[in-house]
């Protein structure tokens, strides 16, 4: 815990200096999908392409969300040699136990009754949603294989090295994408292959720069066992499968409104702008664990929330000015130009989104620090339960589907940290000591 004085040290610009780089890095990494998002719309089909391959990866993110914790647990149980394998031999089982659910789900009969049915897609989407999902199913093992070498690195604070090998994916992205297009390899297939080569290749750069941390790691008399570790990481698990699970019901929603063959495109690139740097927000996290509060009143890292992600809500707004919506949504993402109207409207209500997920995250970075893991648990549920009602009020009453999705988020993001927070000050209140019973004046008397 941090002493008075040094409390008084922090401010602002230490935040900003801490936080930036991690931001940076958690954006960027989301950067990649607006890449290739270029080279499924080119494609027969259109921007309904990037509909579908949205609504896949949505999918393809809530079966991995199974893994969601297991960089914590790695971080936790994989410090020793018969730590790490156990780690690793626990991850490769789920990483394959996954795989195998998403190739079940690409059985023709069963993507229909998930997607068309129960998801209630419109056929032209439905179609290139079922094939990437498929397409995706290698890049899905891939994501697990590259979680050991990254927790390698990680214990041993070698996190620049890690991240050179997720720079190098973006950079291989950013070339390959244009070059796919000029070269007329357009598609939602193409599109999965131009995500996916530079996976692999991130996942090699990640093994060789982990070869020398893996050799250093010291012998122990015991170990984990497997099951202590799936136990360990099934509750962050449990989180990130809600909070993948939003995402889908969302599509849902928005599927069922008026005209959904344009509001999905005009979502989903909207979206796909806002989500970096929404998660880049969650980095606050970060912030409030490496400068845990002086004192219960101290506000400063809440402050820091709502700054940083008012900051980071303004930057895909850019792209809604004239001339620069023209050129990235029509140009690059083959948008119909009469549906720009409605990607500046989604854009502008998402805008709020990434200040609610860095509230959100501020909150989540307290509950660490209080070691109430299960408070972030029942916060991300409520997060869920407010999709539901928001997206079936929105419906009701006739909304626009390319404003369902950004009321929803921001709405549900708000309705999970109250959660959180009301949580964590009712267990504060019972951890307190009881003060003593006062004797009974009548007794003095």
């Amino acid at each position: 815990m941090m002493t008075d004085n040094n409390s008084k040290t922090l401010d602002m610009p230490n935040y900003t200096r801490f936080f930036a780089p991690l931001a940076l890095q958690a954006a960027s990494q989301g950067l990649t999908y607006p890449l290739v998002a270029m080279v499924a719309s080119r494609g027969p089909g259109g921007p309904l392409n990037l509909a579908g391959l949205a609504q896949s990866n949505t999918l393809m993110y809530m079966l991995g969300a199974f893994g969601f914790g297991l960089v914590t647990a790695g971080m936790v149980f994989g410090k020793t040699r018969k730590g790490y394998h156990q780690f690793r031999t626990v991850t490769l089982s789920l990483g394959l136990l996954v795989t195998l659910v998403q190739g079940l789900l690409c059985v023709p009969q069963v993507a229909h009754l998930l997607l068309g049915r129960l998801i209630g897609l419109p056929p032209s989407i439905e179609h290139p949603a079922a094939m990437t999902l498929l397409a995706t199913v290698p890049l899905q093992f891939l994501f697990f294989i590259r979680i050991p070498f990254q927790v390698a690195m990680y214990n041993a604070r070698a996190t620049g090295k890690a991240s050179l090998a997720t720079i190098l994916r973006i950079l291989l992205t950013a070339i390959l994408s244009p070059l796919f297009c000029l070269a007329g390899a357009v598609g939602p297939l193409w599109a999965v292959v131009c995500l996916s080569f530079p996976v692999g290749l991130e996942v090699a750069a990640s093994a060789w720069l982990a070869r020398p941390y893996l050799a250093r790691l010291e012998a122990s008399a015991t170990a984990p066992t497997k099951m202590e570790i799936f136990l360990f990481n099934l509750p962050l698990s449990i989180g990130g499968y809600l909070l993948s699970l939003s995402s889908i019901l969302l599509g849902a929603f928005i599927a069922r409104a008026a005209s959904p063959e344009r509001m999905l495109p005009a979502y989903y690139l909207a979206l796909g702008l806002a989500t970096p740097v929404a998660y880049g927000a969650t980095r606050v996290l970060e912030v409030v664990l490496a400068f845990p509060p002086a004192f219960e009143a101290d506000r400063r890292t809440l402050k820091f929330a709502v700054a940083a992600g008012a900051v980071l809500g303004l930057l895909p707004l850019l792209f809604i000015l004239p001339g620069l919506s023209d050129l990235y949504y029509v140009r690059l993402q083959n948008l119909d130009p009469d549906s720009l109207p409605l990607c500046r409207v989604a854009a502008l209500a998402l805008a709020l989104y990434p200040v609610c997920v860095a509230v959100r995250a501020q909150g989540e970075g307290l509950a660490g620090l209080a070691g109430k893991p299960m408070t972030v648990v029942a916060g991300q549920a409520m997060f869920m339960t407010t999709i539901l009602l928001t997206g079936g009020v929105l419906l009701a009453l006739g909304i626009d589907g390319n404003l369902i999705g950004g009321i929803g988020l921001c709405f549900s993001s708000l309705a999970s940290t109250a959660t959180l927070r009301l949580l964590l000050r009712w267990i504060r209140k019972a951890d307190l000591p009881v003060p003593p019973k006062s004797p009974d004046i009548g007794l003095l008397r």
